[in-house]
């Protein structure tokens, strides 16, 4: 694997450096509509439909092998890119981009800090040409290594050494807001809304480290554990997996099922709640 051309989490003046740099692919997951109203010089514009293969009522689970292959090859990646992913939304749709690329094995990808509220607030060049990309042939196999699964999270529900970790807002996790057949969360889940790492005051960038850190030990979110994360299609919760992934945290997993799945199956376990 060749060493990463910018951090896992990488400024925009850091960006803005290194546009035009051979194996870099900026990749947008803005709609194709806000792609084309202004972007970042050089990105390319990726559907996030393209990455999700709902399996009703799980409506977020990752896409066959076949479709993510089709989706990552129609924008020329290939393995020896260094991929940079935003969008204009708070970077959900970003991190569960780079979340699939984890699951394939993508060698080198960082995210934008803020993603375009960074970039756009702070006076970075824009364009509003698409760029489009000669296809590649990106063969992807889906590893389970950051991916869980229902029958993985029952089994282990009793496991001290797991937590799984609710980024949904507190409405949801307790029952109040019930946007499934059933409200509620997993048994013996912490939540941690995943606008708390959020600094809304600085572009939408992820908060202080320590700030985060602080936050996610009086839940018990710590680095010697396995952190399962999810919220209702695993949208918000792959932004909390990159703000675990850069604080170091080495074993963290996304539950792609989520609550749409979880809330809507009556053979599973429920809390109700805070």
């Amino acid at each position: 694997m060749s060493d990463p051309l910018l951090p896992l989490i990488v400024e925009p003046a850091e960006l803005e450096a290194a546009l035009g740099v051979d194996g870099l692919l900026i990749v947008d997951l803005n709609e194709p509509e806000r792609y084309a109203e202004a972007h970042i010089p050089g990105a390319v514009n990726l559907s996030f439909a393209s990455l999700i293969g709902p399996r009703p009522p799980a409506m977020g689970t990752i896409a066959s092998a076949e479709q993510l292959s089709a989706a990552l090859s129609s924008i020329g990646l290939t393995r020896e890119h260094h991929v940079v992913s935003y969008d204009a939304e708070g970077n959900g749709k970003a991190s569960r981009f780079l979340w699939t690329l984890d699951v394939v094995g993508h060698p080198n990808a960082s995210l934008l800090n803020g993603g375009f509220h960074s970039w756009r607030g702070e006076g970075h060049p824009e364009e509003t040409d698409p760029n489009i990309f000669a296809p590649s042939d990106y063969s992807v196999t889906i590893r389970d290594s950051v991916l869980a699964e229902k029958d993985y999270i029952l089994g282990n529900l009793d496991d001290d050494s797991i937590v799984i970790l609710d980024c949904r807002t507190p409405a949801e996790f307790c029952g109040a807001d019930v946007r499934s057949a059933r409200g509620g969360h997993i048994p013996g889940a912490v939540n941690f809304d995943w606008m708390l790492a959020v600094d809304r005051d600085r572009n939408f960038r992820f908060k202080a480290s320590d700030e985060i850190t602080v936050m996610l030990t009086e839940r018990g979110v710590t680095a010697d554990k396995e952190i399962i994360a999810h919220c209702q299609t695993h949208h918000r919760s792959s932004h909390t997996y990159m703000v675990l992934k850069s604080l170091g945290y080495g074993n963290v997993k996304g539950y792609d099922g989520s609550w749409s799945e979880w809330g809507n199956d009556p053979d599973l376990p429920i809390e109700s709640g805070s």
